[in-house]
């Protein structure tokens, strides 16, 4: 993706976000750059301080890129359940970071471990039960491939740690182009 694509992208995601946390109606947003009307996942990441604030997003659209965007962007600052009870303030806005990643489609995988830490992220489910990790989770943890998986079943699908290691779940694999927005610091 192109620099401008991506500034505009990060323009998007920033002005959704500002306008959800101070209750306004989301700002009216067109793109006719051919590589934001594209249908694909994203994820729309927020931080303070490199602290997580909201993070959602969807593998999947039927929106061009850009509208998804803004739409994640704003669940990510309201809608968040992990946040329910401390919602970003408009006193953050300031030092909210802006992070998003353009997801590739899903790919299936046989062997639980058949995927590269910090290039795929993974997606597990098991009946109506899900979890994913972005593919920078590795990087920031600096989880092994088994603490990844473990983390994934037990944190966020709800199934025992272990669960990777018995072939009764779905594994998926994706890449994702992050597109980041760091604040400048002040010295």
């Amino acid at each position: 993706m192109d620099t401008q694509a991506k500034k505009i992208l990060l323009e998007i995601a920033r002005n959704s976000v500002e306008a959800a946390v101070k209750r306004e109606p989301t700002p009216d947003i067109f793109s006719d750059l051919p590589e934001l009307q594209e249908k694909q996942g994203a994820f729309v990441t927020l931080k303070v301080h490199n602290q997580l604030r909201g993070c959602i997003g969807s593998f999947t659209s039927d929106l061009p890129l850009y509208k998804l965007v803004s739409e994640m962007a704003v669940s990510a600052a309201t809608e968040d359940p992990r946040f329910t009870f401390n919602r970003i303030k408009p006193p953050e806005l300031n030092r909210i970071e802006i992070e998003i990643s353009v997801l590739s489609p899903l790919k299936r995988i046989k062997n639980p471990l058949d995927f590269e830490l910090g290039k795929h992220g993974i997606f597990i489910k098991k009946g109506g039960l899900t979890g994913c990790f972005l593919p920078q989770v590795a990087v920031e943890t600096g989880w092994s491939k088994e603490e990844f998986l473990s983390h994934c079943c037990s944190s966020k699908a709800g199934l025992p740690d272990n669960a990777w290691e018995y072939g009764d779940i779905e594994i998926y694999i994706f890449t994702a182009e992050i597109i980041e927005e760091k604040l400048h610091k002040k010295t």
